[in-house]
């Protein structure tokens, strides 16, 4: 009202239609009754006002679409329609969605890969505050998570989506470690491993919201995060023991992701510093090239000790190097990544 250089307000209710006109938040004329009616609602007609919005007045219609489509999903069951009536941008969009921030999660998912079939649903609510969380895993290697209050959209997280992150960490290591699925002396998953092609919604309804930071999308209330947390892990708890095959599958998710963030750990250190290996750890001894220009500069692998004398005889000292290796090394087409850098002729390869 206060932005709008005029405002019209027409409210349907109790069999009556009412009126009030107000120019930028000033009414021009006391509210009155202008007729009859068999519907509820409420029709308002207002035109920015270009000394507040100096940019610009013009309406985005893809930008208005996607923020309607996104309140259908957050509102379960409610229809919402936006429609451009301007001349030749004539449009119209209906967006309806019974299965909520469910069909929230499908949509975001509808060009990937899922790893379970269904998405995960929970609701709860305690002290007056409602905690909806779905979540779906899929094949890529990111997450997207997406939290809201009150139908707000929390760009910077917040306590609500602490909670269900250290939620859901705590309860997929704790039931891969019941279930056997970790040996003894296996780490915990981390929270980027459990989190690994997750794609989740996170809304809660709160009746006294406290936002945080310059542009006031984080949520700052100290009770959202023991809230959301305990909802949501005692519900996550219950559908990964009725659901076992899903359940599997989303640790198995999180096992592929330690075991990546592991390798490249490795991969890292073997590039950040050429003597990771010493060259008394070497299976044999590595006779190396005078050269620093790698351009020019060759690796001959022989196997064992005997060729590698024959080899060192023969060679150009000044651009090429002989590393002796033993036996039959590691088929690493077939060996997962994090097996490849820890087997020591492999080691060596890379180090020489």
């Amino acid at each position: 009202n206060a932005l709008s250089t005029t405002l019209d307000v027409t409210v349907h209710r109790d069999g009556k239609i009412h009126y009030q006109a107000y120019e930028r938040g000033v009414p021009v004329a006391d509210l009155e009754v202008i007729g009859e009616t068999d519907k509820t609602g409420t029709i308002t007609h207002f035109v920015p006002d270009p000394e507040i919005f100096k940019e610009t007045t013009v309406y985005d219609y893809d930008l208005l679409s996607n923020r309607v489509r996104e309140l259908a999903f957050l509102t379960k069951g409610v229809n919402i329609t936006i429609e451009d009536k301007r001349e030749g941008q004539e449009r119209k969009n209906e967006y309806h969605y019974e299965g909520g921030i469910k069909s929230y999660v499908e949509y975001l998912n509808r060009s990937k890969e899922v790893v379970h079939e269904e998405p995960i649903y929970i609701e709860g609510e305690k002290d007056g505050i409602t905690v909806e969380v779905a979540l779906q895993y899929n094949d890529s290697y990111t997450s997207n998570i997406y939290s809201f209050t009150n139908n707000i959209n929390t760009y910077e997280g917040g306590t609500h989506e602490a909670g269900f992150k250290t939620g859901l960490t705590r309860v997929i290591n704790d039931y891969a470690r019941r279930k056997g699925i970790f040996k003894e002396n296996d780490p915990n998953l981390s929270g980027d491993d459990v989190r690994e092609g997750l794609t989740a919604i996170i809304s809660i309804k709160h009746p006294d919201p406290q936002f945080e930071g310059q542009t006031k999308t984080k949520l700052g209330n100290s009770e959202a995060r023991t809230i959301t947390d305990t909802l949501f892990s005692s519900a996550l708890e219950t559908f990964l023991l009725e659901n076992p095959d899903s359940a599997r599958k989303i640790v198995e998710k999180g096992l592929m992701a330690a075991r990546a963030r592991m390798a490249a750990k490795k991969a890292r250190e073997l590039t950040r510093r050429k003597s990771a290996l010493e060259i008394s750890n070497l299976p044999g001894k590595l006779a190396d090239c005078s050269s620093k220009d790698p351009s020019i500069s060759e690796l001959y692998i022989v196997e064992g000790d005997s060729a590698g004398g024959s080899a060192k005889q023969g060679r150009d000292r000044h651009f090429q190097a002989i590393l002796p290796l033993r036996g039959k090394i590691l088929n690493v087409e077939k060996a997962r990544l994090d097996k490849i850098l820890s087997n020591n002729e492999v080691r060596s390869m890379i180090t020489a």
